[in-house]
Formats: C-alpha cells, structure tokens, sequence
C-alpha cells in the first residue's frame, strides 16, 4: 500500500511542471460569453482556446498544426478524412469520439451561432467509426485546414445536459455555456464574474506536453487606463494585454517591466449602413443618405487617416486601404494606397448629393476593444465636422457594442469595427465582411449590408480555386470593387503592444492571440 501511494505521489510531482505558478493578466474589456460559439472575436477566441480545441490549431509562427486530429488526408477534391486523436479525455473525464465533431458542426451552422461563416463551405460531416470522420465541402476549398481553426469542439452529453444544444444570443436569450464550460484543452475554468475576473486552473488530464508552468491563471478586467498600468508598475498583475500608448515610455523605463511589440494582421474600419432605406440614428428622415456613393465618398475624402496615425496612434499604425494587412495571403501594395484627404471635394460631393449643410449621424464605437478606438472615433467626428456632418460618439463596452451593432440585430448607421481573417487569408474577410447577407452561407460580419452582386460571385468563386495566381486575380478584382463602391472605409493597422514583467515569458503571434500554453513564470 505504502508503495503505491508513493508511486502516486511521484506521478502527480511528474504530471506537474517544473516551477509551477500562478500567472495574472489584466485587459481593459471581458469576453461576451464561455459558449464559443457567440462572438468571433480576438480575445474571446483566444481567452477560450485555453479550454476548447479544435481538430487543428495554430502554432507559433501560425501555421496550421494537428490538435483533436492527430491527421487527414483527401480522399478526393471534396472529401478529406480526419482521424481523431485516441484516449483524449473532457474535462469531466469522459471520452471525446466522433460524436462530439459532428455535434459541433451541427451547433456552430445553427442560427443563433456567429461562427457560422468560418464553415459554410462544409456540406457534411460524417461518422466513420469513433475515432474517424469524412468532411465533404461544397466544393474544392483551398482553405479547409485554416477554417476548421475556428470551429472547436464542444462537448454533445455537456451541451444537451445543461440546455445549451444550440448557442444563446447574448443579450436575448440566456442559457449555462454563458457562463461555464468543459472542454479537452490545457486549462479548466474555476470561476467566472463577468467584466471583472475569470480564473482557470491547469487541466491535470490534457492530452498534449505543457510548454507552460502554470498552476492557475487569472484574467482580470480593468477598464481605466492608469489603473490598468498602475497594477502592473506595482506588480498586482504580471501583464496587460491592452497598453495605452500614452504609457509605452513609462512601462519601457521600469527595469522590472518588458514591451512586447510587433505589427499585427488586424484592420481597423469603418463601416456604412447601406441597406436600410431610412438610418436607424441620423436627422435625415425618409431616406438613408448612405445609399448615395457621393455620400460614401465623401466621408472617405473627410478622414485623414495619416493625421489619425501619427497623432491619436503616435506612429503605431499603418494606413490602409484594403480590408487585410500585410502578412495576409491576398495582400497587393498596389491596392494599399488610400486617397489623400480632401475636405473641399467632400462638401462639393456632399452638396451634389443634395446636403450642401450635410446631416447628423451617429458612431457607434467601443471604448474598450482596439487601440484608441474611442479616441480615433473622437478624431473622425472631428474631421466630419469641417465638411458639415455632425458625427455623435456613441461609446461603450465592446460587450454592449458588439451585442447591439453585430448580428443578429444591427442597429447601427456608422461603425468602426476590426478584423483579423482567421484563416489569415482575404476570402474570410469577403466571405464574413463584404458578401451579401444570407447569399452562400455568408456575410454574417457585414454589419452595414454591403451587397455586389459581381464581388459575391468572385468570393464564391475565389473559395474553391487552388490556381494562386488566378485567385490572386478574383482577391484584386473583388478589392477594387469594394474600393470604387466605398463599401467599407478602411483605416489602419495597428502595431500589438503588450506589457509584462521581465520574468514572464510569453508568445506574440501576429494576430494578438495570447495563449496561456505558452506562458511561463521564471
């Protein structure tokens, strides 16, 4: 007996890594829910993948690495067979088989789901026996790895035991995967109080090799700025993840403190109602001047977004033109080049259009997702000004934000708003920004309504050429016409900045993911 509870002991020091720690993080906003699969957003996405996993993941240079699937091969242009990692366990100690696969993709296709886009290509998924599933795609996908990132898995018993077996509408409909959760993934949650702290601990029965040391790690949710940087001067936490730029040469002066920098994959955009035929928040009644191109023109020629880099962002941004960075498969410098700000063209365009005093609008802005975005919001309403459109700022928490401008309700004229493809390729941000909503399966990101027929069918199209230089082509083509329609008004890049201690080490991928499996305490 004394034998084999020594063994156990040895086990247990074994199973544990080396220097064990606690690991505290702050952010200026939460996460909207636990449930996956009701926000595509960076920091949820990221904040979950400690507990959820998909058939694939990312790896540190953002390549696409086996997860849940330990391979795949094709089996013909539409079908590719996946086997399922053996002896992995959900945190509740159950197995995780092919049911669960199918399940998810189930869930994330429902119409409640906002992941739903990141999957429209796939027809079916099919059972092959525990351990081994078919996904049949409506056509050839040059892309299918890079989606299947997106759509982890969750657990079917979990889902249907505690009602939760489609997503709930945050905001509209409640059930338990708001607010818990079980996965197969490298942390387990402890506690959640939403906008305040969410807390996980190590999962003791994940199936992969930790690179971390951490027993337990704390998420915290410190909305002001000089007390988000106060806790990390005074070492109440050991990291913040939204640094104000104001405070770069503070954090870079304290020799306990390091700056971790590098240009990120995000665009930040503005976005125009162009569906509705009356704004839901303007002074222009019986009809929405955002139809007109004139108008959507001259909002672009209004905002000089070199002026909104170098001051409101002091030099941490690129200007852009296109909907996706450099470091984006799709990317064409010749496509980058935004026109230079020219208030007088604007009211000349603005009078044409027939608002030679221009009209009221609102921007609706978070306060509390992207670098300055209520201050680039702040500049835009400024700049608006001088061609005669009074612009109104309507800030608030990204939790309420996306709720209210996001799917499924849309109520917004003017948005500013960021995207990351996830798949790190141009379709996704045609497919989820740009497409007409309800047209294949996309276009469920497209907040402000945008539809071209022609640009519809060379996403579409695009999706299942594996021909880089003619697909190439369709990305240019489809980018020039939203340019010419000013179907969005892009605006920048911005440069990631995150802050820690000296003995932290963490890895920055370029599209500001931080996943606790890579952090370790020193």
């Amino acid at each position: 007996m004394r034998s084999k509870i020594m063994m156990a002991a040895l086990a247990a020091v074994i199973a544990i890594p080396a220097q064990a720690a606690e690991f505290k993080w702050a952010n200026n906003g939460d996460v909207r829910a636990m449930d996956p699969y009701t926000l595509n957003e960076t920091v949820q996405n990221s904040l979950l993948a400690n507990i959820f996993e998909g058939l694939v993941r990312r790896n540190k240079q953002l390549g696409v690495e086996a997860a849940l699937a330990t391979s795949w091969e094709k089996l013909s242009d539409t079908v590719w067979r996946f086997h399922l990692r053996p002896g992995v366990k959900w945190q509740d100690g159950s197995a995780f088989t092919a049911a669960d696969v199918l399940f998810s993709f189930k869930r994330i296709e429902s119409k409640s789901s906002q992941l739903a886009d990141g999957v429209a290509s796939v027809k079916e998924i099919r059972k092959v026996d525990d351990l081994t599933v078919d996904i049949e795609t409506k056509a050839p996908d040059p892309l299918i790895l890079s989606e299947l990132v997106s759509m982890v898995i969750m657990n079917e018993a979990w889902c249907i035991a505690n009602n939760s077996a489609e997503p709930a509408i945050v905001g509209t409909n409640e059930n338990p995967a708001l607010r818990s959760a079980m996965g197969t993934g490298p942390f387990r949650l402890v506690s959640r109080e939403a906008d305040r702290r969410t807390v996980m601990e190590r999962n003791p029965t994940w199936w992969d090799k930790a690179e971390h040391n951490l027993d337990r790690f704390e998420f915290d949710v410190i909305a002001s700025a000089p007390t988000r940087v106060a806790a990390l001067l005074s070492g109440e936490v050991d990291m913040v993840y939204a640094v104000p730029i104001q405070d770069m040469d503070r954090i870079a002066a304290d020799p306990k403190l390091k700056l971790i920098q590098g240009p990120e994959l995000r665009t930040i955009y503005l976005g125009l109602d162009q569906l509705r035929d009356e704004l839901l928040k303007s002074d222009v009644k019986g009809k929405n001047p955002l139809k007109d191109i004139r108008v959507r023109q001259a909002f672009m020629l209004a905002i000089d977004e070199d002026a909104i880099a170098k001051v409101v962002m002091r030099g941490q941004a690129r200007p852009t033109a296109e909907l996706w960075g450099e470091g984006n498969n799709g990317f064409n410098p010749a496509l980058n080049k935004r026109p230079k700000a020219d208030p007088a063209k604007a009211k000349a365009l603005l009078a044409e259009a027939g608002y030679p005093n221009g009209f009221s609008i609102t921007l609706d802005c978070p306060n509390d997702r992207y670098v300055n975005d209520e201050a680039i919001c702040t500049a835009i309403a400024s700049m608006m000004a001088k061609v005669g459109v009074k612009v109104e700022v309507y800030a608030r928490t990204k939790t309420k934000f996306f709720a209210e401008v996001g799917y499924p309700r849309y109520e917004t004229s003017f948005y500013l708003l960021g995207w990351t493809p996830d798949t790190y390729d141009a379709h996704n941000a045609l497919k989820q920004l740009i497409e007409t909503r309800g047209v294949n399966g996309g276009g469920l990101g497209n907040d402000g309504g945008y539809s071209n027929k022609r640009v519809d069918e060379l996403i579409e199209a695009m999706a299942s050429e594996f021909d880089q230089t003619k697909r190439q082509a369709m990305i240019d083509e489809a980018m020039r016409h939203v340019q010419e329609d000013v179907g969005s008004i892009p605006l920048h890049q911005q440069t990631i900045v995150w802050a820690a201690k000296k003995n932290i080490d963490i890895v920055q991928p370029a599209d500001n993911r931080i996943f606790m499996r890579w952090v370790k305490v020193n």
